[in-house]
């Protein structure tokens, strides 16, 4: 009983750790094209500018 527990345990916390895993990435992908995109446009505007 105790180990049937124990795996329980051990597969939701694999479970919650690669659902936090993706979560973080999608984040961070979408900072990235967050970023990319205000280079983008500061090196259009600087383009304008000379």
């Amino acid at each position: 009983m105790a180990d049937n527990y124990l795996e329980k345990q051990y597969e939701e916390y694999l479970k919650s750790k690669t659902s936090g895993g993706e979560a973080r990435r999608l984040r961070w992908r979408k900072q990235l094209k967050a970023q990319q995109a205000r280079q983008k446009s500061e090196a259009q505007q600087t383009k304008k500018d000379e």
